[in-house]
């Protein structure tokens, strides 16, 4: 894709989804015009066009949550964008991270392709919540009590847990197994203060750097 190819419609815009780079979740839709596309080009950061204002915006210039360009896709007809960010701040005016936090409708538990990880990020907060609060008779209230040695030998006997039940050849011991190893591992990660965010950071930066690699080829 190049800049030039994007077809702006009759006002001169172009709708841009936003998306955190390591979730995938959508932040928000708002509009560029060939000049704030350029500016978000030049810069790495998200510019947008004000509809309202009929002006020119910097994500974050005021609040300090700007949005740093990971990548940027065009659709197969060149008039719409997906722009994938690693976000400073709350993407919302409202201060939520997301300007889609209203939920009219959810599928059913399994029928959900985005549960997986809906599902990690809620067990990521509750942990959290544990750690902060420390409810009495809670399990991941007595493992940050003991503290990380506690929480790295669940985490190995987990991973040993794993590994018996994939030799084993046993499907259902290892899901059992491979959820108690991912438990443990958001624990760990929470005593250490690093986001699940960050993990899949990482994954999409490889991601990234893995297409970039077959395109050089």
């Amino acid at each position: 894709m190049r800049a030039e190819d994007i077809k702006f419609d009759a006002q001169g815009l172009v709708p841009a989804v936003v998306q955190d780079a390591a979730t995938l979740e959508v932040l928000t839709v708002a509009y560029m015009s060939k000049e704030s596309l350029t500016k978000s080009l030049e810069t790495g950061e998200t510019w947008f066009y004000s509809r309202s204002r009929q002006e020119l915006w910097h994500k974050g210039a005021t609040s300090g949550n700007t949005q740093r360009i990971v990548e940027m896709r065009s659709d197969c007809d060149f008039d719409a964008l997906v722009v994938l960010v690693d976000a400073a701040g709350p993407a919302c005016h409202t201060g939520a991270g997301s300007c889609f936090s209203g939920t009219i409708y959810a599928a059913e538990a399994g029928n959900d392709a985005g549960g997986g990880l809906q599902i990690l990020q809620q067990l990521e907060k509750v942990i959290a919540e544990r750690e902060r609060d420390r409810p009495e008779g809670a399990y991941t209230t007595y493992l940050f009590e003991k503290g990380l040695d506690k929480i790295l030998k669940k985490v190995g006997e987990e991973a040993a847990e794993v590994i018996i039940a994939a030799k084993n050849r046993d499907g259902e011991e290892l899901k059992w197994e491979a959820a108690d190893l991912l438990y443990h591992l958001l624990v760990l990660l929470k005593e250490q203060d690093v986001s699940l965010k960050e993990v899949l950071g990482v994954l999409a930066d490889r991601h990234a750097g893995a297409d970039a690699g077959k395109e050089e080829k």
